[in-house]
């Protein structure tokens, strides 16, 4: 063992970034969601709408408060709930 870690070429890890505008009661966030680069559950819509996954995972996540206060900040990584979700479209789609 040489302590490097091989990489991964499989289909099975085969995913694409797509940047995404997710609004809830309280937050418009801004960041990049994973999904599979084709086939099954490779929409936006068909990924979202998966019963067996009750949050997503926003990298670069960028979160602007809806109540006018002005409220923003960035973070790495969030975790966001299914079920807080009112709104989500892709960026390139003019959000």
């Amino acid at each position: 063992m040489t302590g490097r870690v091989a990489a991964v070429d499989c289909p099975a890890v085969d995913n694409r970034q797509e940047r995404v505008v997710v609004e809830t009661d309280r937050y418009r966030v801004e960041g990049m969601m994973t999904l599979p680069r084709e086939g099954y559950r490779s929409r936006l819509s068909d990924h979202v709408n998966r019963r067996d996954q009750e949050f997503f995972t926003v990298l670069d996540a960028e979160l602007v408060a809806l109540d006018g206060s002005g409220r923003a900040w960035k973070a790495p990584v969030l975790m966001l709930a299914r079920r807080h979700i009112r709104l989500i479209v892709p960026a390139s789609e003019g959000a």
